[in-house]
Order: C-alpha cells, then structure tokens, then sequence
C-alpha cells in the first residue's frame, strides 16, 4: 500500500468522523442538554446573588 493511499484513506476516515459528530451533536434528542449548558452561566449569576 502506498503512502499516499493510506494518506487519503485516514483523511476520508476522519471526515466521516466529524460528519457523525456534527449530525450528532445537531440530532434533536440532544437539544435539551444543550440548552441546559447554554442556560448555566445565567443561572451561576442568580445562584449566587447577582453581580460580584
């Protein structure tokens, strides 16, 4: 196998990798964890009783 095969074979491996993280990561099962970590720091706030 030459260099350059095996070169093109890992790029199109990682490819498909971040194509399953990005439909993952946008699937809707997780839109609820997600908008709860968006949530924390404005939470963090009221928690501790406003402004430092």
């Amino acid at each position: 196998m030459d260099m350059n095969v095996l070169r093109s074979l890992l790029t199109a491996l990682m490819f498909a990798v971040f194509i399953g993280i990005v439909f993952w990561a946008w699937s809707g099962r997780r839109r609820a964890d997600f908008d709860a970590a968006a949530r924390l720091p404005l939470d963090d706030d009221h928690a501790e009783g406003g402004r430092r």
